[in-house]
């Protein structure tokens, strides 16, 4: 009998990974749909469930376009590839390893230079206004880091950026690009989505020339106050990253592989 419960849990682990490789599969084919992606930079990464020393990176030179979910390595927060092979590229590992490891609730980190949020990160004056319903959701959730430095070779920046989300889940990094964060796929790609949408549609409002309205400042208190609607099956984030991957399963299912 506790063979076959050991059997079973095995089973039910194998299962849970196997999902969480599908969905960081498919949040790396949907940033391609979305125009996130920077050729072969970048890096989505997601802590491997059940485990507390690890993560999972794609092997260095794959197009995100190409990820499917066999083709995961398992990285160890000192850089070692525990399981799976490839190259593993410095600055995701300097970057994720010790978010993933300082922030518990930081199961997955992802970190693009997509352009309206990066063309924000270039400015004096990166901050999303709160001129707009989006803007004003996402301005709570972002913190802003003013002090780039290079790119990142050493686990060193990845604990300072660590430290700067504090208690936000998206990270504005100066002169560089964005990184979200969340307890799960769906939620840290919901950020990236949501906080593109928010500077591609203060860019355009900018590009103008014109004034910037803010909002109203009884408005602002009551979105701040508000808990949203609940709903049945999750949340919004999940309904959202559902739909995504029905949108994949339709057109590029190999991203199950």
């Amino acid at each position: 009998m506790q063979q076959k419960t050991e059997t079973l849990d095995q089973m039910a682990a194998n299962e849970t990974e196997r999902q969480a490789r599908i969905d960081l599969a498919a949040a790396h084919r949907a940033a391609v749909m979305h125009g996130f992606h920077e050729g072969i930079f970048n890096h989505l990464t997601l802590t491997v469930p059940g485990k507390s020393d690890r993560y999972y990176q794609i092997p260095f030179g794959l197009h995100w376009s190409e990820v499917t979910a066999s083709c995961f390595m398992e990285v160890s927060w000192e850089g070692e590839v525990l399981k799976g092979s490839g190259e593993v590229e410095r600055s995701c590992y300097a970057i994720h390893a010790p978010i993933h490891r300082k922030i518990p609730r930081a199961k997955a980190v992802f970190h693009t230079h997509m352009p309206f949020a990066s063309a924000l990160t270039r400015l004096e004056d990166p901050r999303i206004k709160p001129i707009g319903q989006t803007e004003v959701l996402m301005m709570s959730k972002i913190a802003y880091d003013m002090d780039y430095a290079g790119p990142a070779f050493d686990p060193e920046e990845g604990e300072r950026l660590a430290d700067l989300f504090g208690d936000k889940k998206v990270l504005f990094m100066g002169s560089h690009g964005v990184a979200t964060s969340g307890e799960s796929v769906a939620e840290a790609y919901d950020l990236l989505y949501y906080t593109e949408r928010a500077a591609q549609v203060q860019i355009y409002a900018m590009w103008t020339g014109q004034k910037l309205l803010p909002m109203a400042p009884n408005v602002l208190e009551s979105m701040r106050n508000g808990s949203g609607q609940k709903f049945k099956h999750g949340k919004p984030c999940d309904y959202h990253f559902a739909a995504l991957k029905r949108i994949l399963d339709r057109q590029e299912p190999d991203y199950r592989n």
